[in-house]
């Protein structure tokens, strides 16, 4: 599918939309300069055209008593279809697991999890990362601030 043709005031609502996914039209119409009306149909179809995938709510890892977030690179001891399947849905069915990325090169997968202290990071490895068939390597890294998080592209 390619993408739709952008104009300037479709950017600016992105814009504010990915600041305030709760805006309200009306005050969403009001920053970026066009009526109610206007402004809810270029988000209905950008919607549509699958530019605005979804809505979320970030919740702090911190308050939810996970506040370490660790980076795992992974390397699998096969590489056909099915592993790499079984491999992915199990990373996705991990609450533990905030973000996981097949790649090329050295390591087979990034994942990203947030764990409560090093004690948690070694209950995940054991209960649920080790137990994984396929996984032949992991090597990780504790994230120790984070310098920018952007869950977009800027439009």
């Amino acid at each position: 599918m390619n993408a739709p043709e952008l104009d300037e005031i479709d950017r600016k609502i992105l814009r504010e939309l990915r600041r305030d996914g709760r805006i309200s039209n009306t005050q969403l119409a009001e920053k970026i300069g066009l009526s109610a009306s206007p402004c809810w149909n270029r988000v209905r179809q950008m919607e549509e055209a699958g530019v605005i995938e979804g809505y979320t709510v970030l919740l702090s890892q911190k308050a939810l008593g996970v506040p370490d977030t660790v980076m795992i690179e992974v390397t699998l001891d096969r590489h056909d279809d099915d592993t790499f399947e079984s491999f992915g849905q199990a990373l996705a069915d991990m609450p533990e697991v905030l973000e996981a990325y097949l790649l090329t090169g050295e390591y087979d997968y990034l994942i990203k999890v947030a764990v409560a202290g090093t004690a948690g990071y070694e209950e995940f490895l054991r209960r649920r990362l080790y137990k994984l068939p396929g996984l032949r390597h992991s090597r990780s890294t504790f994230v120790l601030r984070v310098m920018k998080r952007s869950y977009s592209p800027e439009p």
